[in-house]
């Protein structure tokens, strides 16, 4: 029998009764569990927004891994992609990222396809993105020469007077009434909130149904990231200062990128049923040997990793004294996980700080900003659906590349399906405004254009060949 077990109290069926005057006051106790992004700002927010109201908070973080190690003892497993919005969103706040936080600053996006390639440059000047580390590095890094993006934001959260418990919550339980963690070295400790930032690639989350039984953790899918040590001249040889995108007809492939950083480069691939046989096909396409240095495919101990990523919303990610943010509750569709922690982070903190810390209070302050990010999923589903089916059709691809090459060419155009790729990639606008702009007159009749130069382009080369 597990130390919670023997000590409980209650059933939680007493502690989940809705009371309506739940309320954080002077010296309540808050529980952070995960340390991550999504921890890091909800710790930040809740104690910046409690000094503004002169509200003392004691605000614990559990987190077990050390973010500013390399190798996966400091891994959060991600891309590390931080989009130009979120950077502003963050300026504004006054949280500026330090320059060795950085490894590179994406300029634009070269797409690669069977039919040529193209470089979409930002639609905006100022729409740039970052390439981070969210730890130190991976395992076979020689020279720790960056900062981890999430050691930095824990840090930023411990400046503002929050205290981390390096330690794994080992079980959770009720103590009248209010939500007790503990950790394997028997540390117990009763909070008046717990706040659950765990993410999804952790067994953590099954713990948390014994705090709130309608809680239900986000379905997910298996994604595949892989780090290449080239040296920093390499990287800027082979990929410069672009992210490298491939949109090719290859089985149970949805997408895959090459994400240049410091002296690594970070191989990102999204599909069905990821396994050696989908890598083995990528890296034999004749495109992608076209793109991708000899050095790579030599490389047989680079560190790698198959992270899951939310492909739905968790059900009822609140309850009295409880919530979950980031990953564990609701995330964007496939993009910008840590835009959406900094959302949902920022939202539960508001909401508890103003409003209360009861189901009611959470469910009507709390949840709509979730509820609105799980909407705009749905339609990012039909979006990447719709690329999905484009991808697999050759004229469609050669449609996309002839539109995007004359956006670029001509200066004066207006940049329209160069802006529905660059936000699909990086994840800076909405599912919402991407599917809205493909239904711009402007946008159809281009990509109607574009469908009909190409099929007659292809027709052509077809009676060549014969």
């Amino acid at each position: 029998m597990k130390l919670a077990d023997a000590l409980q109290q209650e059933l939680p069926e007493q502690a989940k009764a809705t009371r309506n005057d739940l309320k954080l006051v002077d010296g309540s106790q808050i529980g952070v569990v995960g340390g991550g992004p999504a921890g890091s700002f909800f710790s930040y927010f809740l104690l910046d927004m409690a000094e503004r109201i002169g509200l003392s908070l004691t605000v614990d973080i559990y987190e077990p891994r050390d973010f500013m190690k390399p190798s996966p003892a400091g891994c959060n497993m991600c891309g590390g992609i931080i989009s130009e919005t979120l950077v502003q969103m963050l300026a504004t706040e006054g949280i500026k990222l330090p320059e060795n936080i950085i490894q590179r600053g994406i300029v634009n996006y070269a797409l690669h396809t069977d039919m040529g390639d193209v470089n979409i440059e930002t639609p905006l000047k100022e729409k740039r993105i970052g390439a981070v580390h969210r730890g130190c590095g991976p395992k076979t890094i020689k020279d720790i020469k960056w900062g981890s993006f999430d050691g930095y934001l824990q840090v930023l959260a411990l400046e503002k007077g929050a205290n981390l418990f390096q330690k794994k919550v080992d079980d959770v339980n009720w103590d009248n009434g209010k939500p007790q963690v503990f950790t394997k070295d028997l540390h117990v400790r009763t909070y008046d909130l717990l706040v659950v930032a765990t993410g999804v690639n952790t067994n953590s989350l099954k713990l948390f149904p014994k705090l709130n039984p309608a809680y239900k953790p986000p379905r997910t899918t298996k994604t595949f990231i892989r780090e290449y040590y080239l040296g920093q001249e390499e990287i800027s040889r082979y990929f410069g200062n672009s992210m490298h995108i491939f949109l090719l007809d290859v089985p149970r492939l949805d997408f895959a990128a090459f994400i240049p950083k410091g002296d690594f480069v970070t191989f990102c691939m999204l599909g069905k049923n990821i396994d050696g046989n989908l890598m083995a096909s990528f890296m034999a396409n004749p495109v992608v040997k076209r793109v991708v240095p000899q050095i790579i495919y030599e490389d047989h101990n680079s560190c790698h990793c198959n992270p899951k990523i939310n492909i739905s919303p968790a059900h009822h990610p609140y309850a009295d004294r409880l919530v979950f943010i980031g990953d564990s509750g609701v995330s964007r569709l496939y993009k910008d996980g840590i835009g959406a922690a900094y959302r949902t982070a920022k939202a539960a903190a508001r909401a508890v700080i103003f409003e209360g810390i009861s189901e009611s209070d959470l469910k009507k302050h709390f949840w709509p900003a979730c509820k609105s990010m799980s909407n705009d999923n749905l339609i990012g589903k039909l979006v990447f659906q719709i690329t999905h089916i484009s991808q697999k059709i050759a004229v469609a691809r050669a449609a996309i590349l002839h539109m995007v090459r004359n956006e670029q060419q001509d200066e004066k155009s207006r940049k329209i399906m160069s802006t529905v790729l660059w936000d699909m990639f990086t994840g800076s606008a909405t599912y919402r405004e991407i599917f809205l702009l493909t239904l711009h007159p402007v946008f159809l009749f281009k990509f109607v254009w574009g469908l009909i130069v190409s099929s007659v382009d292809l027709l052509m080369i077809r009676l060549s060949g014969d």
